[in-house]
Parts: C-alpha cells; structure tokens; sequence
C-alpha cells in the first residue's frame, strides 16, 4: 500500500511539474536555472582546482589589496597543537569538516591536518582568510557573526574557532536556503564543539525586506553550492514554480530581523550576485549593525557598485581582491569570486 501511494505521489508531482512547463514563464525559469548549474558546475571545478594549485609560486592568490598585515593575521591564528581526526579534515584552525559536504574535493583526505592557506586552499585564498580573521581581531569580549548565504556554516564555524581560541564568548547566526546545507551546518556546530545555545541556522533567504522567496530545490546538496533565489516572486509565479518541484518557499528575512537589532562583529555575505542590490538596500542596517563586512563578489560590476555605495556612506576598504575571469568569445567568465573587506569607522 506505501508503494502505491509513493507511486501516485511521484506521479502526481510529474504531472504538476510537466503542467507547469508549459507555461512560458516557469518553462524559461527551468530553463535558465538547468543553463546556470550546468555552467555553475564547471566553474566550481576550476575554482577548486585554481585554488588547489595555489602554493605555487607566483600564484595569482598573491596580488590584493591590503590595509593591514594580512599573511601575518592568518599565521597569528594557526594553531600548533592539532590531532587528526580520521572522520574529518582539520584546517588550521581546528576546524573539522566532513568530506561528504564537498565530494570530488576532499574525498580521501579524512584523517589529514591542512596547512596555513597560504595563498590558498580548496576553498579560498590569503584575501578572505584575512579579512574574516581581521574581524576576529578587532572583536572584545564576544564575537558575533552572521554569514548569509552560510552553506554548511563555512565562516561560522572558521572565525567562531579563531574567536573561542582567543578566549571570546561567541554567537554565530547563518542563514541558508537549501534545506540539506542547513543540515550540514547543524551537523558541522556539532562536530566542532559549539553549543545549541551559540549558534542558530535559519532556515530561508536574506533580502532587504521581509517577503517570500523561490529557492532552487537541488539533487546532490554536496556538488551545488551556488544557488540563488527569486526574490519578489509574484503569486502566481510562487503558485507555479511550487508546483513544478524545482523551487521551494522560504521566509526572505530583513538584516535587522537576522541580527535582532544587536551589533554584529562581523556580516560575511556570499549570495551569488545579489550582493550589490542587498548592500544598496540595506545600508541602513548596515551602519547601523555591522562592525566588519567580508564579502565574497561575483562580477566587477558589482565590486564597482560596492565600493560606490560603502564609500559614500564613511566605511573603510581594508581588503580587496578582484573576481578572477577568463574571456570566453569576448565575454567575461568569472572564475574566482573576488573579495572586499570593510570596516564600519563609526561603529562602536
């Protein structure tokens, strides 16, 4: 009887879906996002591997920006005293992380202590070691972080360790929209000794106002880690997109929702090219909230969006480092997300 009910429900579900592909809008949408993950794909291969070379000498992960001693705060944060841990890569940080979130990179590496990233590891570069870890540095007492876009709390979990090693009480807030990578995050605090009472995984999508979401519904959470979601959907396009299975509905949250009207240490914003038009809209909160930002761009049109609006509103550039490209037939391909580091002057 479960099976034939399984079986009418996956019918069922085929039907709506096949129902909502022949309307223009939503066929273009399923579309676009196949087009995007297929290319996506192959851009998160070559980042990896650009990453994964990134020891050798003359590496381009040597060429940014800086205010401030950047090689010197990621070895002041290196820890000395690790023990592998044969379920899990540890970073330099202690931080421990489990192959499966990242299958095709760290297959095989279970049981290895990584090295300082410099100028890079498989998952980012001297840059945004840096910056996040500046942030760290510049907090007292207690650290608190919110990553948007968190995964599987990747900078929740890194500059939580580095805080906690430094004798701060921490909070860490992430907010992710895909319902697997929020189950890696809970299960990554875990693994890193972090309490139930330290951190808080929420479950939808920033955006510079409360509303409602579309958010792409994925097979392997592990392989796809660049998903972006529709924000202002209209009615009929949440009516539509739910029913063709490729999208979810989530909660869209306000910063000042997110962060509850409290200071925050540091903002990492990682939201697959949204991250100008949030910046722009919630500028507000920002100098209002926020000490430190690191955030992680994906074209230069946005770097230049960026920097236009956090300057004209007294914040400080500390770390930059442009989008990596290459030029495929005339156009720019990014290859490497670039990295910004602000530092809110006014701020107490």
């Amino acid at each position: 009887m479960m099976l034939a009910v399984q079986g009418k429900s996956r019918e069922a579900t085929t039907m709506l879906k096949t129902a909502a592909l022949r309307i223009p809008q939503i066929r273009r949408l399923w579309q676009d996002r196949a087009d995007l993950l297929a290319q996506r794909d192959v851009l998160y291969r070559e980042n990896a591997h650009l990453r994964s070379r990134g020891a050798e000498q003359g590496s381009i992960f040597f060429h940014y920006n800086c205010g401030f001693d950047a090689m010197g705060t990621i070895n002041s944060h290196a820890r000395t005293d690790l023990q592998p841990d044969p379920s899990y890569v540890t970073n330099f940080l202690g931080v421990k992380i489990s192959p499966r979130f990242f299958p095709g990179i760290l297959d095989g590496k279970a049981g290895s202590i990584e090295p300082v990233p410099i100028p890079a590891n498989w998952h980012a570069d001297i840059a945004e070691w840096a910056a996040t870890l500046r942030a760290v540095d510049l907090a007292s007492e207690r650290f608190r972080v919110v990553e948007l876009g968190c995964g599987w709390g990747c900078w929740l979990n890194n500059t939580g360790a580095a805080a906690r090693h430094k004798g701060l009480a921490v909070e860490l807030i992430g907010i992710e929209g895909d319902s697997e990578h929020v189950a890696y995050a809970h299960e990554a605090m875990a693994a890193n000794g972090f309490s139930g009472g330290e951190y808080r995984i929420i479950h939808g999508v920033a955006a510079p106002q409360k509303g409602v979401a579309l958010f792409p519904v994925v097979e392997n959470a592990g392989a796809s880690w660049g998903s972006e979601p529709i924000l202002n959907a209209t009615p009929r396009q949440i009516q539509e997109a739910s029913a063709s299975g490729d999208y979810q509905r989530l909660d869209a949250f306000p910063l000042s929702e997110v962060v509850k009207n409290e200071p925050v240490d540091l903002l990492h914003i990682d939201i697959q090219g949204g991250e100008a038009d949030f910046i722009a809209a919630a500028i507000a909160d920002l100098n209002r909230f926020v000490r430190y930002i690191v955030i992680g761009t994906h074209s230069r049109q946005i770097e230049g969006r960026i920097m236009s609006t956090l300057l004209s509103h007294g914040w400080k550039l500390e770390m930059e480092r442009p989008a990596i490209i290459r030029l495929a037939d005339g156009q720019p391909q990014i290859l490497v997300d670039g990295v910004q580091g602000w530092r809110n002057v006014s701020a107490a």
